[in-house]
């Protein structure tokens, strides 16, 4: 089924569920599309669209570039994984520029413009590197990183202290118990700092608060050094800090609207076959993974208000916060709620189950043969992220995308076997099928790269096809990681004005 791109716009502008995916490559989608595209990639649709698109009967609608087929592709294999209102959007991304919609470049688009948004609206304060480094040698400053831990070990501020977005208020009590300290928080660039920030003057912590401009991009632009493989983590707040942080979360929640829900009530919203819901547990991974409400998701809440389109595939759902703690959740629907989300609810009598870390659903992939080694004479193909590919592979392996096996065929000379590999295996069997369609004797290696014990080598010079499959953040660019920074900045800072061209993007404007 066709719908043209004004319907589009019409729909993702309105108040009715509706999912919009983008599925070409993310490094394609990457170099422009509508604003509340998700990028689920082809190559990688079953991994993704369960989790992003939980309900089936929701309208969802695909698109490609233009007249590339991969749209057409989408819908029959969501049309095989149950969804039964897909819809493929006339011309693409050429279609919706023809039409005379705004087409945005990046990724998590949302999220970003929305930091910019903020910036603006409240005049977030913010601190040069110069400022902060001049300010560290002879007064007390701390410093707070709101990435996750794995970010702020890359590369950190010195001294900084790796307190992951929603986290912030929830700990900051303890951290900063003096009024008179200045507190600095960070990111790699600038939308988290800019949240981070004004989380906590949400809050009304009685210290003085910046942002700093630009985060470690900006640190190093400035010719400082960060820091590497750091590990100074905020630890868990005393139970004076747990008080003091509801205290606050509660006047976030007044001032912002923060709704709020019972079991009892989820429960029915659970059987509600009209609606999407989505349940997220915006606490920590071991939190999550020590006890958790059955059926939730891990979606830290920084995150989640940092990358929304990775988590929520469907405008106007429903969306139940989960903190026992209710802080982190408070915090985290006062920023969906400005960014125009207008459905979501913190639950207040949260009870936690199971444990363990969550398994993903994805559709059961039909049995191939495997191997646990790798027999003479055969080829490997990796269908991992180039990214991993490049850090580590098996030796002599290609590096190709599913979705463009006709190229890897091309490009790979005869022989007695091809294996295919992925990061776990999973997406090497959903390709498999298709891979025997153009190769003869085709297997799957057991585990995939993960269960790789022998040498590895790194590089891509086997490549199959170009590297567009995901896209390369600034300091993956390590030749001219300055130029890719700097470039990056100013894509961040020109978000606040491309939006206002855009009708249907929402944000909500708080006094």
């Amino acid at each position: 089924m066709a719908i043209s791109a004004r319907r589009v716009s019409e729909l993702v502008g309105g108040t009715d569920e509706i999912a919009l995916l983008d599925v070409r490559e993310q490094g394609v989608h990457y170099r422009g599309h509508p604003f509340y595209a998700c990028s689920v990639p082809l190559s990688r649709l079953e991994l993704v669209v369960p989790d992003l698109v939980p309900r089936k009967s929701v309208p969802v609608v695909v698109l490609d570039g233009g007249n590339e087929g991969l749209a057409e592709k989408a819908l029959e294999r969501l049309t095989k994984l149950g969804y039964a209102d897909v819809s493929v959007m006339e011309g693409g991304c050429a279609g919706w520029k023809a039409a005379g919609f705004e087409l945005f470049s990046g990724v998590n688009v949302p999220s970003k413009a929305f930091g910019e948004f903020v910036e603006h609206h409240y005049g977030t304060p913010r601190i040069t590197p110069g400022e902060l480094r001049r300010l560290q040698q002879f007064k007390k400053v701390l410093v707070l990183d709101s990435r996750p831990f794995e970010e702020y070990q890359r590369m950190s501020i010195p001294g900084g202290i790796d307190v992951p977005g929603a986290e912030l208020v929830y700990r900051i009590h303890d951290l900063a118990p003096s009024p008179d300290t200045l507190v600095v928080v960070n990111c790699a660039g600038r939308t988290r700092s800019i949240i981070g920030c004004q989380s906590l003057k949400n809050a009304g912590i009685p210290n003085p608060v910046v942002a700093l401009k630009d985060g470690t991009m900006g640190w190093e632009l400035a010719g400082f050094t960060c820091e590497r493989n750091s590990a100074r983590a905020a630890p868990a707040p005393s139970q004076d800090g747990r008080q003091k942080a509801l205290a606050a979360a509660e006047r976030v929640a007044k001032r912002f609207e923060v709704k709020f829900v019972e079991s009892d009530r989820l429960h029915e919203w659970h059987k509600d076959s009209s609606r999407t819901l989505y349940v997220l547990d915006v606490r920590t991974r071991e939190e999550f993974e020590r006890s958790h409400v059955v059926g939730s998701r891990h979606a830290p809440g920084g995150q989640l208000v940092q990358a929304s389109d990775e988590y929520v595939g469907v405008r106007n759902a429903r969306v139940v916060l989960v903190d026992p703690e209710l802080v982190r959740a408070i915090m985290t629907a006062s920023w969906l709620n400005q960014m125009g989300w207008s459905d979501v609810h913190v639950l207040e009598d949260a009870q936690l189950g199971e444990g363990g870390a969550r398994k993903p659903k994805i559709p059961g992939t039909p049995p191939w043969q495997t191997v646990s080694a790798i027999p003479e004479g055969a080829a490997v193909l990796d269908l991992s992220t180039s990214l991993r590919f490049q850090k580590a592979h098996i030796p002599g392996a290609w590096w190709g995308v599913r979705s463009r096996l006709q190229e890897a065929h091309a490009r790979i000379p005869p022989a007695q076997m091809l294996v295919l590999t992925s990061e776990d295996g999973v997406l090497a069997h959903l390709a498999a099928p298709e891979a025997a369609e153009l190769f003869s004797n085709v297997v799957v290696l057991e585990g995939g790269n993960a269960a790789w014990r022998g040498a590895c080598e790194s590089g891509v010079e086997r490549a199959t096809t170009t590297r567009d499959d995901v896209w390369y953040k600034p300091y993956d660019h390590s030749a001219d990681y300055l130029k890719h920074a700097r470039d990056y900045l100013d894509w961040e800072v020109a978000l606040v004005e491309q939006i206002k061209r855009d009708p249907t993007i929402r944000f909500r404007a708080y006094s």
